[in-house]
């Protein structure tokens, strides 16, 4: 059994120990030399959702109240950067650039995958929700580096759009906003 000094000790050290190393908040390095077989791990660049979506593309849709959106998971390798909308009693949508690659997704056997292209890029929608397969949708449209990701979640309950397809809604959003998109990006 360890004893809880014993736990805290090891702690306390291990913060210590993560300070003195230079570990910035975002858990990435501040020293200015790095190892060569170290990676940052980033999202796409050349594209950021937050601000470079056409405010009329926005306002055709009835998106509004956006927020900011970055997530992480498998211990950091996946990453996710964007903004939330939600269109006043219809569907709510995150956009995000993510390093999750078309491919990616594809491999990952989700339900009701659909493989299309969107101006000129590769595409691929999928339901990745357990729950309310119906509500939820993704649509990920190739990026250099990673893919833009449209997450919609469509409730039935809403008015405006809870008996339209979800997929469809998502694709529809995606063939809106990509043509917007730099062919760098």
């Amino acid at each position: 059994m360890i004893r809880r000094g014993v736990v805290s000790a090891v702690l306390a050290t291990g913060a210590a120990v993560l300070m003195l190393a230079g570990c910035s908040p975002s858990g990435g390095s501040t020293s200015s030399s790095s190892s060569a077989t170290t990676t940052a791990v980033t999202v796409p660049t050349g594209f950021d959702p937050c601000n470079d979506i056409p405010q009329n593309i926005l306002d055709s849709e009835g998106l509004q109240a956006k927020q900011p959106d970055d997530f992480q998971a498998d211990a950091g390798k996946t990453l996710w950067r964007g903004c939330q909308w939600v269109e006043l009693d219809g569907y709510a949508a995150t956009i995000q650039t993510t390093n999750l690659t078309v491919d990616a997704t594809r491999d990952k056997h989700f339900t009701n995958t659909k493989e299309f292209s969107i101006n000129g890029r590769r595409a691929i929608s999928t339901q990745q929700q357990e729950d309310h397969t119906s509500e939820d949708c993704t649509v990920n449209v190739e990026m250099k580096g990673g893919s833009l990701q449209f997450d919609l979640n469509n409730p039935a309950s809403r008015s405006k759009t809870g008996s339209m397809d979800t997929c469809q809604l998502a694709r529809g959003l995606a063939e809106k906003v990509v043509p917007s998109m730099p062919a760098s990006a």
